[in-house]
């Protein structure tokens, strides 16, 4: 499914039009992503971390109906003052909400109820764009951009948490059948890329559309250090595997073995071996491991654990930004339809799969950025609590829509977590020998 690069309202009349095609292609493409599953499989929650389909397809109506048109669009009217409370998802200044781990309850309002909440909010928040100089004010239209950008990254979860439904559905069902397969075939040598450091400014540069998070721009002590030149694979996954890479302690952060003890994790998530024979659970379906693709769905745990047992370690995610400053923005992301991570290329100089394939744990706590003020109101929960207990990744993944990438861009887990497509880049210190 192409997509188109959603450009944000910069406060030009061509802006405004622009705003109003990519809010328009964002909604399509929620439902684009959704027509593949059935009604059965929007309702299901595969765990905590997760949502229905069709609790996403209505909770991105809900923002755009609670965050803009109540407050902004005085004509608007509310579809249903119940679905507040069912969509909500962590807005307490908005009101209480129906409790995350129960969303798979919510067979009421039935799919055609959404749908017809989605077509309702679209009619509005095009009827608010027909307004003119009563339509959309300048702090409406940021709202709305941000509400773009929100879709899309829950455009990103309806991708990840399908793959986790399938996952526990025991006819392991393919999201999308796969037409002709393609191996990774031969895998790059490892090489190093050397950075000489200094004090570099990092953060988004104040054009376009950011999240908050990835603000102000500032300047950041950063020694010489070099990166690898193309993402962890498969194969050595496999290697780390052989050698006990789960069954060593002295590998580990003491939090990460207390969880592989517990949770029994001996191979990536989703990874199970059928006669022998280990197979990774894709939106294509059971696949073999391929050992030339990217290592993904492992947790920040077991990618700290690999860097340590390879004798390196992970970058950090200011390291990862200054390296990427001469990489295009571009890669195996969602428009290439590939929806499982690639191998890197044979004969590519330089570094590879930047963008795209897995998001790339860093060593990088997920912190504010000197100065950094949350905005008042619900607006201001979008990422400022968040920033706990948590790590960040760069980059981009295989279900990442188009218009959702930057160099600044902060993407941010719990350390345990990795149903998402997360993987790893290794990192190093001073000049290649």
């Amino acid at each position: 499914m192409p997509l188109d690069d959603p450009t944000p309202y910069d406060g030009h009349p061509e802006g405004h039009a622009s705003l109003r095609g990519s809010l328009t292609r964002t909604r399509q493409t929620s439902i684009q992503i959704a027509e593949p599953l059935s009604e059965e499989d929007q309702i299901v929650q595969a765990m905590e971390d997760a949502s229905p389909t069709k609790w996403h397809l209505a909770h991105t109506t809900w923002f755009f109906e609670e965050l803009v048109l109540k407050p902004h669009d005085p004509a608007y009217k509310i579809f249903d003052e119940r679905f507040g409370y069912c969509f909500n998802s962590y807005y307490e200044t908005v009101g209480d909400r129906h409790p995350r781990p129960k969303r798979s309850l919510l067979t009421r309002p039935r799919h055609d109820e959404v749908i017809a909440y989605r077509e309702h909010v679209d009619e509005a928040l095009e009827n608010f764009f027909d307004r003119g100089g009563n339509g959309p004010s300048p702090q409406a239209l940021d709202l709305i951009t941000l509400g773009v950008n929100h879709e899309q990254q829950h455009q990103e979860l309806m991708l990840t948490d399908c793959l986790a439904i399938f996952a526990g559905n025991p006819l392991r069902p393919a999201y999308r059948e796969e037409g002709t397969a393609i191996e990774g075939g031969k895998i790059p040598d490892l090489r190093w890329v050397d950075f000489g450091g200094g004090i570099l400014p990092v953060g988004h540069q104040g054009e376009g559309f950011a999240f908050d998070n990835e603000s102000p721009r500032h300047d950041q002590l950063i020694r010489p250090f070099r990166l690898a030149n193309r993402l962890v694979t498969n194969a050595e996954w496999l290697e780390f595997m052989a050698d006990g890479g789960y069954a060593t302690p002295t590998l580990w952060l003491a939090d990460g073995w207390a969880i592989v003890k517990r949770e029994g994790w001996d191979a990536p998530h989703y990874w199970e071996q059928r006669d022998g024979v280990w197979h990774q659970m894709t939106l294509r379906g059971l696949k073999p491991v391929d050992p030339a693709r990217p290592v993904c769905h492992v947790s920040f745990f077991e990618a700290d654990a690999f860097a340590r047992w390879a004798g390196k370690r992970l970058p950090s995610e200011f390291e990862w930004e200054v390296a990427s400053a001469d990489q295009p923005l571009e890669g195996n992301i969602l428009s290439h339809d590939a929806l499982r991570p690639e191998a890197a290329r044979l004969g590519e100089p330089g570094l590879q799969q930047m963008i795209g394939d897995v998001w790339e744990w860093t060593a990088s706590a997920y912190l504010s950025y000197p100065g950094f003020k949350p905005a008042t109101g619900a607006v201001g929960e979008y990422n400022g609590k968040f920033m706990c207990n948590q790590f960040v990744l760069k980059g981009a993944s295989c279900v990442t829509p188009d218009g959702h990438i930057r160099r600044s861009y902060r993407n941010f887990f719990y350390p345990h977590q990795r149903w998402q497509f997360t993987g790893l880049r290794l990192a190093d210190d001073g000049a290649a020998s």
